[in-house]
């Protein structure tokens, strides 16, 4: 049986459609079931759609302030839904620890650099910046502190004389769509548990 797995997006969901053709294969062990954004306008929304993926909006803008409200009407759209794994892909939200707690060792996310380096945001120019050797991506379980949960898979890949933000930034998002649909396979299969 498929574990059944919604994909978070914010934007185009690019790291989305890596999952999406991934898990077209027979012997892959997760099924895309949902993806859900919390901007209407997200691009991804349409691409899922294209490929006959339900989608969903909780725009978290109705809520105002009250980072709850949102994830509550975003956790009871998973459990409609029948969600047993969820992967954060571009998701721009940061989430309280009810909902992390609730979701632990059942929520992915993946991130733009070799943790536990540059965590956060503009890893890419932070990395040029510190005139690092490597750089890259990594999957890991979604923790209370950001980008900071067991990893599950990382590559690295190269930072060559002369990159610049865009041409690194190009070079991992390669990686990242090959790493994610790794991990998710792992993570589906049983092979890997949060520590």
């Amino acid at each position: 049986m498929k574990k059944r797995v919604a994909v978070l997006i914010s934007g185009r969901g690019s790291n989305m459609m890596a999952l999406i053709e991934a898990a077209k294969a027979q012997d892959y062990p997760a099924e895309i079931a949902l993806v859900v954004s919390n901007r209407p306008e997200a691009l991804g929304l349409a691409r899922a759609r294209a490929e006959g993926i339900a989608t969903a909006v909780v725009d978290h803008m109705v809520f105002g302030k009250d980072r709850q409200a949102f994830e509550r009407a975003l956790d009871a759209e998973l459990q409609k839904n029948r969600i047993a794994l969820v992967c954060l892909a571009g998701f721009m939200r940061l989430l309280t620890p009810w909902f992390v707690n609730r979701w632990s060792g059942r929520m992915l996310n993946i991130h733009p650099a070799l943790l536990p380096q540059f965590k956060g945001l503009d890893t890419h120019r932070r990395a040029l910046a510190a005139g690092v050797k490597e750089h890259g991506a990594t999957v890991h379980f979604v923790s209370v502190e950001m980008d900071d949960g067991p990893i599950i898979a990382q590559q690295a890949v190269p930072v060559l004389p002369g990159d610049t933000e865009a041409s690194l930034a190009a070079r991992v998002l390669e990686v990242e769509h090959r790493l994610y649909p790794q991990a998710l396979r792992m993570v589906a299969a049983g092979q890997i548990r949060p520590a």
